[in-house]
């Protein structure tokens, strides 16, 4: 009962921020010397109607205060209108909101997999060939910037032609069995998810090794040592808890950072995401699509902090008890 008061308390908390992300973002845009419907108008099967209805729907004969408010009300009810080549924005978004789900979950499970066990070994063999090897890699996988890391896999792609360069499926996907519909997807994955995963697992072993490094040298810890139980069940029972902690804090702002780091990757691999959604929409001008991709990016940052909260609730009795953060 205390968990559920307090997530519902968390998600009150969030309609202001959402308010404010949505304030900030409309008028950043509005502002701006582009005409919200230029791309519309450019566009030859858009009829003079829908221009009009438009033109209604977003208040662009009213002051900027109102378009807000008419933008709000619509937004509330889910009409996020119509793209510059005459598509509902609600139906890009549906296709596009899984993939980058299905990429960001898989990157992050495959960090946590392989990069808590990492920072663990290097924090427990500290100063060992092993320890430093790892934070040469991990310094490395943090020093390469993304989009130049991109790069180098999509030439590699086309040079040895080993993975596709390119969308989600193949042209003959709906022809594939349930296998090799798998396998395909898969396949398609590899070079995205490798980029986003050698970063993100830089910076989540070294913070892991961190974390542990600094619980080790704490009282109870030594405390246990001098009870005489064996250093496995120092690390795991005692030590791992308080370390793994300040890293479930920062799930949502590994979530935010996956979802605004895979706008580059997904752009150069053409993969069909909500990060490449808006920077087409940005380059395009298209302010419908700009503002309904903006508002569902944060409210997935949200739900992603709003995930990590809950964890720590389960993980840390002192919050739960407590009911706060």
């Amino acid at each position: 009962m205390q968990i559920l008061k307090y997530i519902i308390k968390r998600i009150l908390q969030t309609i202001p921020l959402l308010i404010i992300v949505s304030l900030i973002s409309f008028f950043i845009i509005r502002l701006s010397p582009v005409d919200p419907l230029a791309e519309l108008r450019l566009n030859p099967s858009v009829s003079k109607e829908t221009l009009q209805k438009e033109t209604e729907r977003l208040g662009l004969d009213k002051p900027i205060i109102v378009q807000y408010g008419k933008w709000a009300k619509s937004f509330v009810k889910g009409d996020l209108g119509i793209t510059s080549t005459g598509e509902k924005v609600s139906t890009k978004l549906k296709e596009r909101i899984p993939n980058t789900l299905l990429l960001t979950c898989i990157v992050i499970f495959l960090s946590w997999t392989v990069g808590v066990p990492l920072g663990i070994l290097a924090a427990v063999y500290w100063k060992s060939p092993l320890d430093r090897m790892l934070t040469v890699l991990t310094s490395i996988g943090m020093a390469i910037p993304s989009f130049f890391f991109a790069v180098l896999l999509l030439i590699f792609a086309v040079k040895t032609g080993w993975f596709p360069v390119g969308g989600l499926t193949s042209s003959n996907f709906l022809e594939m069995t349930f296998v090799q519909k798998v396998w395909d997807i898969t396949h398609h994955l590899i070079l995205p998810v490798t980029v986003l995963f050698t970063l993100s697992l830089a910076g989540l072993q070294r913070q892991m090794r961190a974390n542990l490094l600094d619980v080790m040298d704490s009282d109870y810890v030594k405390f246990a040592r001098a009870k005489g139980l064996s250093e496995f069940k120092v690390i795991i029972k005692h030590a791992l808890r308080n370390a793994v902690n300040p890293l479930i804090t920062l799930l949502g702002f590994e979530f935010a950072g996956l979802l605004s780091g895979a706008a580059l990757t997904e752009y150069v691999f053409q993969y069909p995401g909500l990060g490449r959604l808006i920077l087409e929409a940005v380059l395009k001008s298209d302010i419908n699509l700009v503002m309904a991709s903006l508002m569902m990016g944060a409210v997935m940052l949200i739900i992603g902090n709003l995930i990590a909260d809950i964890l720590l609730i389960i993980t840390d009795p002192r919050i739960r008890e407590g009911g706060q953060a």
